[in-house]
């Protein structure tokens, strides 16, 4: 499985080459479905899901890169629809644009929708953007559960890699600082990158690689 966990999205031109590097073709041949499901629970959700699908949010660029095509995947929606409905358009994409939020809300919702079953055999890019990102690991630490599912809940996440992800290092208006991720990570069994809005991690069958014009750090486990 290939994988780009972004903080902020395609940012900058290093993670734009590293996405091309894993589509293995240009951006505007590639077809893209865009996930915006983990905004919700936030009190800007409905404003930032405008933003984001339209590709008017330039802090966090996913869907205006120029896409041969881009759909929208509203998980939400997908328990109410035959699932020949839905899933050939999953497995025909050439990228899952994975949008930010609440973390424990996106897995909730990739679990009841079935698309969490699907994605260790889609053969599309999966990129994720903060929250997008982060649901990949296997915890994601007591420090960002916000939203709790019905019956209650733990850290827990799909576990597609190894690690765990403290987004938006340093990142203006925000207090997600090195000492605050150090602390964060001390928490967790599992090593933990934090990265600031200009870094992502390439992962291909497991390896990781830091795509990075800004600033990040690795806590071992």
């Amino acid at each position: 499985m290939k994988l780009l966990l972004t903080d902020s999205g395609i940012i900058n031109q290093s993670i734009t080459d590293a996405l091309v590097e894993l589509l293995g073709r240009p951006i505007a041949e590639s077809t893209a479905l865009f996930v915006p499901t983990a905004i919700y629970p936030k009190p800007i959700g409905p404003e930032m899901a405008y933003k984001t699908i339209s590709g008017r949010e330039p802090r966090a660029p996913m869907t205006e890169l120029g896409w041969k095509s881009v759909g929208v995947l509203e998980l939400t929606a997908l328990p109410s629809i035959d699932r020949e409905l839905w899933v050939p358009k999953v497995q025909e994409a050439d990228v899952l644009l994975v949008g930010g939020g609440d973390p424990l809300f996106l897995h909730y919702w990739m679990q009841q929708s079935g698309l969490a079953e699907l994605l260790p055999t889609l053969k599309a890019v999966y990129v994720g953007l903060s929250a997008g990102s982060m649901v990949t690991a296997p915890r994601i630490g007591a420090d960002f559960v916000d939203w709790t599912p019905p019956g209650g809940a733990d850290d827990s996440t799909l576990g597609l890699v190894d690690f765990a992800i403290y987004p938006h290092l340093d990142y203006p208006g925000m207090d997600n600082t090195m000492a605050g991720a150090e602390a964060w990570a001390a928490t967790l069994p599992i090593p933990a990158y934090a990265i600031d809005n200009q870094t992502a991690l390439k992962v291909v069958d497991g390896k990781v690689e830091v795509v990075s014009e800004g600033q990040w750090r690795l806590f071992e486990a």
